[in-house]
């Protein structure tokens, strides 16, 4: 069977689906036409960000299941999926660390004024350190997450480690599965009124589009931290500027963005309280390896044993939607 790799995978994704006999086609040229053409006679297509559309799907006559490098799956046509009854699979647990850790070095980064201590060292101006503006500690600050899933989870215990005071905000988690782990559950505006900190775990669709938007971030404290590592579009990049550049909210820490990659000329670019990433909180060396390997065992599970085993839960980490 062929299995079409679009985009930058570890190779040990790959070996594993070559030791598994696959025929495996990595596909450099993502250009839709080529897509079409490349894709007609594939079983399975490992995917990390390229857009997989229904004018793309429609040509892919052999397609059994996409498997993609990471949790999110806005990139695919899931409607058509269902019609045709092809399975889409996430690496359900493969990037919650990763992500966790970046939220947290943007508090730390943000809250710390690093980049203006370096500075001063390096430009002779040590003695100076007193005038370099207020830095905090996390110490019992007030965090507001936003969505209670896998990496929410996981930034929760590490906001614990710093003795930080942990809301959750989830109305689709039970306030018990919240509070047993001594968070507290809360309302969204509640939350984001008594925030230190805020960072998004939501997924982007209808419902978190603007999740975050102007009359969000009037709420929020001009002391506050805003971290979006969760997808470009759930919080208005435009009232994220104008909140800014105003400074209704002391920084915001970026990751995704609504266009990837921004435009040459972003607002965001202005700013000199806005710390960006390009997208990268999930491509650790580690996470990378995991995401390769869990999406290449996804597609070799479901093909070798779709009939005899639960497809929701083929192993541990592996998650058919």
């Amino acid at each position: 069977m062929k299995i079409a790799i679009l985009g930058l995978v570890h190779e040990d994704g790959l070996e594993f689906l070559k030791n598994k006999n696959f025929e495996v086609l990595k596909i450099e040229n993502l250009e839709v036409n080529n897509l079409k053409k490349e894709l007609s006679d594939v079983d399975a297509i490992l995917l990390r960000t390229s857009k997989l559309t229904r004018e793309i799907l429609s040509e892919c006559k052999k397609l059994k299941i996409i498997a993609r490098h990471g949790v999110g799956y806005d990139n695919v046509d899931v409607d058509y999926l269902n019609e045709k009854k092809i399975a889409l699979a996430i690496t359900s647990t493969a990037n919650s660390v990763s992500v966790a850790e970046h939220v947290l070095s943007f508090f730390i980064y943000l809250t710390k004024k690093f980049d203006l201590a370096d500075r001063l060292v390096r430009d002779g101006n040590f003695k100076l350190k007193s005038t370099l503006p207020n830095f905090f500690e996390l110490y019992q600050k007030n965090v507001l997450i936003c969505g209670y899933g896998r990496i929410g989870k996981e930034v929760a215990k590490r906001c614990k480690g710093f003795d930080m005071n942990i809301y959750i905000y989830d109305p689709f988690v039970d306030d018990k599965e919240i509070s047993k782990y001594g968070y507290t559950p809360i309302g969204k505006e509640e939350g984001l009124e008594l925030a230190d900190y805020v960072t998004i775990h939501l997924p982007l669709n209808d419902k978190t589009k603007n999740f975050i938007d102007k009359e969000e971030l009037k709420k929020m404290k001009n002391t506050a931290i805003l971290v979006n590592t969760s997808r470009g579009g759930i919080i208005n990049e435009n009232a994220l500027f104008n909140a800014l550049n105003t400074r209704n909210i002391k920084s915001a820490g970026i990751d995704v963005f609504e266009k990837e990659p921004p435009i040459a000329d972003h607002p965001f670019f202005k700013l000199d309280n806005i710390l960006l990433t390009p997208h990268n909180a999930a491509l650790t060396l580690e996470c990378r390896k995991r995401m390769a390997l869990e999406a290449a065992e996804n597609i070799y599970f479901f093909l070798n044993y779709k009939n005899k085993v639960n497809s929701q839960n083929l192993v541990n980490h592996h998650l058919f939607i």
